[in-house]
C-alpha cells in the first residue's frame, strides 16, 4: 500500500501497538523485530532500498538502514525502536493505545521515540530517488533503552551511513550537540568472616568499603575541580553511589561487601581514561590491606559526545529552530555516528521530562514543526549539491 495513504497519526499508533521493551532484566526484554519489519514495508512502500540487520548472537533484535537516493554523503535520520520497561498500573491511558486526548498522543514510546520515525517516513513521503543529489537513510536501531548494542553493533561494522546525522530523541525540538557519558561500576570486596566478639578472626569487607566511599567522594571533588563546562546545567562531572550490600547477620564479620557507582564524565574526558584512575586511585588505596579488590562494569557505558558548535548540521538546526545547540545530561547513540564519522546532532519531539514516565505522550502542535524541521534539513543536506562539487 503507498505510504500517503496512511494518516500519520494511525502510522504511530501502530507502532505504539507494538511491545518492543528492551532490558537488561531477561524477563523483561523483548523483541523489536515487529517494529522493524513494519517500518521496513512502510519504506519500501515509498521507494527506499531497506536492509535488515540481525543483531549479533540475537537473531530476535536488529537494526533497519533504509536509504533513498545514492551518493556517500547525504543525512541520517536516526531513532530506536525499543522502549524502557513500564508499570501498567500507574497509567491512566492504555500504554499501547495511542490515545489521542488533550491535544496529545498517548503511549510507550510517544515521545521516546516511536513517533519520531513515523514522522521522518512522513517528511520524506513526497520524494523519489531522483529528487536528491545526495542519499537520505532512516535508521532505526535496536537495544538503545538497555545496552545500546545496536549502536555499538554498528560501529563495530565501520560502515559510514552518511555525512550528517540527527538523533530524533525528545529534546522539545531544541539541538542538542553534547552530552555526557555514562559509565555504571561495581566495586566489590572480599575479606574474611569471623565471630564478631573478636575482630581479629576475620577482615571486615564492610570497613574496608568505609575506605572506599571516603577515597571516592575525595576523587568526585578533585574531578569536579578539575574539569568544567558551563554548557550543561551540572556543568561537572557527577559521581553517585547509588547500592551497596554486603554482610549476613550483625554477629558476623562482613566478608563480603559491593558497592555500584554511576558516573557521568563530561566531553573530554573518556570511559577509559576514568576508569583507568578509578582502579588506579582505590588499588593503591587498600594495598596494604588484606582485602581481595575487584570491579565489575555494570555494561559498557556510552562516551560523551561533542559535536563542534562550527558543523554544518549543528548551524543549519539552529537556523532552522531559532535556538543555540546546547547540552544535556542523558546518553544517546550520537558518540557512536560520531565515530562513524558523521556529524551529529540530538534533536527531535516531545520532552524528556515525559519520557520513561506513565502516560508518556507527545503533544500534537510538534508534529507540524518536526515535519518543517525535517524537510528543511533534507532540503539542505539531500537536495543541494554536497559542498565541493
Amino acid at each position: 500500500m503507498p505510504t500517503r495513504s496512511f494518516p500519520l497519526l494511525d502510522r504511530i499508533r501502530q507502532l505504539i501497538a507494538i511491545p518492543s521493551v528492551s532490558s537488561v532484566s531477561p524477563s523483561f526484554d523483548q523483541s523489536n523485530r515487529p517494529v522493524i519489519d513494519l517500518l521496513a514495508g512502510w519504506l519500501e512502500d515509498a521507494g527506499f532500498a531497506v536492509r535488515i540487520e540481525p543483531l549479533p548472537g540475537q537473531p530476535d533484535k536488529a537494526n533497519l538502514i533504509a536509504t533513498l537516493g545514492h551518493g556517500s554523503g547525504g543525512l541520517v535520520l536516526a531513532g530506536h525502536t525499543d522502549t524502557v520497561p513500564f508499570d501498567a498500573g500507574r497509567w491512566r491511558h492504555d500504554p499501547f493505545g495511542g490515545t489521542v486526548a488533550d491535544g496529545r498522543i498517548y503511549g510507550l514510546g510517544a515521545a521516546d521515540m516511536k513517533s519520531f520515525l513515523a514522522l521522518a517516513i512522513a517528511a520524506a513521503a513526497e520524494l523519489r530517488g531522483n529528487d536528491l543529489r545526495q542519499p537520505l537513510v532512516i535508521l532505526a536501531t535496536a537495544d538503545e533503552e538497555s545496552s545500546m548494542a545496536g549502536a555499538r553493533a554498528l560501529a563495530a561494522a565501520g560502515r559510514p551511513l552518511g555525512r550528517y546525522a540527527l538523533i530524533g530523541e525528545p529534546t522539545g525540538l531544541k539541538p542538542v550537540r553534547l552530552h555526557k557519558g555514562i559509565l555504571m561500576e561495581a566495586i566489590r570486596l572480599e575479606g574474611k568472616s569471623g565471630h564478631s566478639s573478636n575482630p581479629a578472626l576475620g577482615i571486615n569487607a564492610l570497613e574496608g568499603m568505609h575506605r572506599v566511599i571516603g577515597e571516592l567522594l575525595r576523587w568526585r571533588a578533585e574531578l569536579q575541580a578539575r574539569y568544567r563546562n558551563p554548557l550543561f546545567d551540572v556543568a561537572v562531572p557527577t559521581l553517585n553511589l547509588g547500592r551497596i550490600h554486603g554482610g549476613d547477620n550483625p554477629n558476623r564479620i562482613c566478608a563480603d561487601c559491593e558497592l555500584h557507582i554511576d558516573i557521568r564524565p563530561l566531553p573530554g574526558m573518556t570511559l577509559a581514561g576514568v576508569r583507568d584512575e578509578l582502579h588506579g586511585r582505590l588499588t593503591r588505596l587498600l594495598a596494604s590491606s588484606e582485602l581481595k579488590l575487584s570491579f565489575l562494569p555494570l555494561f559498557e557505558g556510552i562516551e560523551a559526545m561533542e559535536t563542534p558548535a562550527t558543523a554544518a548540521i549543528v548551524r543549519a538546526t539552529e537556523e532552522l529552530t531559532g535556538t543555540a545547540a546546547g547540552a544535556v545530561g542523558f546518553g544517546t547513540e550520537g558518540p557512536y555516528l560520531n565515530a562513524l564519522g558523521m556529524e551529529t546532532v540530538i534533536l527531535g519531539p516531545g520532552g524528556v521530562e515525559c519520557a520513561h514516565q506513565p502516560d508518556e505522550f507527545l503533544s500534537l502542535a510538534m508534529i507540524e514543526p518536526t515535519l518543517r524541521l525535517l524537510r528543511g534539513l533534507i532540503g539542505r543536506f539531500c537536495r543541494q549539491p554536497a559542498s565541493g562539487e
